[in-house]
């Protein structure tokens, strides 16, 4: 897919933890920009089997993404 073709823009808050664990995941995978780290996370978590879905009344701030969801 080409810059192009992305219609979309999704903004994210991030915490510094968070923004330093996609940094380290972008610097440790040789990536070109966040951007790119974010939408490999991205794509990886979609793939994963047994991944949480959201669940009727949860907030936004209940998931992290370093922190773990119980």
């Amino acid at each position: 897919m080409s810059e192009s073709e992305r219609g979309e823009r999704l903004q994210v808050m991030l915490n510094a933890e968070e923004l330093r664990a996609i940094d380290n995941f972008r610097f440790e995978n040789r990536m070109p920009s966040r951007a790119a780290a974010v939408r490999e996370l991205l794509r990886r978590g979609l793939l994963a089997e047994g991944f949480l879905s959201a669940q009727g009344g949860e907030k936004s701030q209940d998931f992290g993404v370093v922190s773990n969801r119980s």
